[in-house]
């Protein structure tokens, strides 16, 4: 019997009718169902529903399922790959949220996909992530990004010196609000809403992209993703951010940072007729004219 676990986000509650259907339909296939601890609290507190579920998934012990649903949008998925982590787990992403990039799965379409998962017709992309080292300071948390890592000055006016090196050489020092290292997944998070180029998720590349540099002429820059990024941050405020997939915490300025492709990828479960290009035009509405209704 399939095993499938239920990550969600905690501010739905406008969304509820369409977490009642996955969980409706979830128990007309006759799977196992397994939920996470803080959203099955949402569901019976919040939402005064109960489903019937086999278990409970607590991110700090191992737990065995097939597959994941993420009901919510990109941030809950990225949430819910942080708690999958290595274990190859296969994740999809049932939207609730807003633009969906990789939560997906439109409402209309929960019951047509879960039929679909149930027949085993569905196909899967693998999704290179980033990790961050440091040899001073541990990132206290889940130490890798699917989406990007972000090097970013607090709330100063004052900004940042980013001296960044690939392989071993020097390449420039990025005098800015900031740096955002992307996967091709984040190319169309962070690093898109900063210039920085749309990257197919298939492609071997990372893309680095300042946040409103000092100099016009520094560029976004797509690299190899076997490249080794290295960092040294300068900040007159002592201090700076490092932010992975929205997860943050303050660092000291003169810190070294070491940036580079994970040794293991994120699963994402994506329907057959759902393509990165049709993505593209119906998220960002490539190709639409505004002047036609």
């Amino acid at each position: 019997m399939m095993k499938i676990g239920v990550f969600g986000s905690k501010h739905q509650e406008e969304k509820q009718n369409t977490i009642r259907r996955v969980f409706s339909k979830l128990e007309e296939m006759n799977v196992e169902v397994f939920v996470d601890t803080k959203f099955f609290t949402f569901l019976n507190e919040t939402l005064h529903y109960k489903p019937f579920i086999s278990g409970l998934i607590d991110p700090s012990k191992e737990v065995s399922i097939d597959m994941a649903l993420s009901i919510g949008g990109d941030g809950t998925f990225l949430r819910t790959s942080a708690a999958i982590g290595r274990r190859g787990i296969p994740i999809l992403g049932i939207n609730t949220g807003r633009l969906g990039f990789l939560a997906d799965i439109s409402s209309s379409e929960v019951e047509e996909t879960l039929d679909e998962i149930a027949q085993n017709y569905y196909r899967i992309e693998e999704r290179t992530l980033l990790y961050l080292k440091t040899a001073e300071h541990q990132y206290k948390g889940y130490n890798y990004a699917l989406n990007e890592v972000a090097i970013l000055k607090r709330d100063t006016s004052s900004m940042i010196t980013i001296h960044t090196s690939l392989d071993g050489e020097y390449l420039t020092s990025y005098q800015a609000d900031g740096l955002v290292i992307a996967t091709p997944t984040g190319s169309t998070a962070y690093s898109m809403s900063v210039n920085g180029p749309i990257i197919v998720p298939q492609n071997n590349s990372l893309v680095l992209s300042p946040v409103a540099p000092h100099s016009l002429n520094v560029r976004p820059l797509v690299i190899p993703n076997t490249c080794q990024i290295e960092l040294h941050v300068e900040s007159r405020n002592k201090t700076f951010l490092i932010s992975l997939d929205g997860r943050s915490e303050i660092f000291p300025a003169g810190i070294r940072l070491k940036v580079g492709k994970a040794d293991y990828t994120t699963k994402v479960v994506k329907r057959h007729n759902h393509t990165f290009y049709q993505t593209l035009r119906e998220k960002l509405m490539w190709g639409a004219d505004i002047r036609s209704k």
